[in-house]
């Protein structure tokens, strides 16, 4: 059963109430997947703007096949996507002597990762590296799948995501990302 299916069909008859019900109960989630795509807070609240629009004007076609939060948010991810895009997404070119060696990430007794240096660092990458580590790490899709929704080939995405988790890893080493261990 959709948990908020009285809030939803509320929404598709244009009451404004339930329209900001569901913007309270999804904005700030969404949100943040908009500032881990795009890097700026600016830009995040552009597209959750877009993102809200798009959701009520395209509310009718919602069929409650799967939970309203996964269709809001697909509807987040492309309208990033899409800003990605018009500010022309660079992606490295996957070429055979372009590997980069993996090192070890800190262990526990090098101290505890700070989550917002992790966050730091997820912002500092290029925009391809961002997008992809965040599309594969973070919101669950597949290779494969992040090729056709960027137009990019499958080991575009993984060489992208590889350079994103080797880059991670040398931002990460350094003496200011880690806490003190106990």
């Amino acid at each position: 059963m959709n948990q908020h299916y009285d809030i939803v069909e509320a929404c598709k008859r244009g009451d404004r109430k339930a329209q900001f019900e569901l913007y309270k109960l999804y904005s700030r989630a969404m949100y943040n997947i908009c500032v881990r795509m795009l890097g700026s807070a600016e830009n995040a609240e552009d597209a959750l703007q877009n993102s809200f629009v798009d959701v009520y004007t395209k509310l009718d076609s919602f069929r409650f096949e799967s939970t309203i939060g996964a269709w809001i948010k697909r509807i987040v991810i492309n309208n990033c996507i899409n800003a990605l895009k018009k500010r022309r997404l660079q992606f490295s070119e996957l070429t055979d002597n372009a590997q980069m060696p993996f090192e070890d990430t800190p262990s526990v007794s090098d101290g505890i990762l700070n989550v917002s240096a992790i966050q730091d660092a997820i912002q500092k990458l290029p925009d391809g590296y961002r997008t992809v580590f965040n599309l594969y790490a973070l919101e669950g899709y597949d290779h494969e799948e992040i090729g056709q929704v960027l137009g990019i080939s499958e080991a575009t995405s993984k060489s992208q995501y590889s350079r994103a988790k080797a880059r991670l890893r040398e931002v990460l080493k350094s003496p200011q990302s880690l806490v003190v261990g106990e």
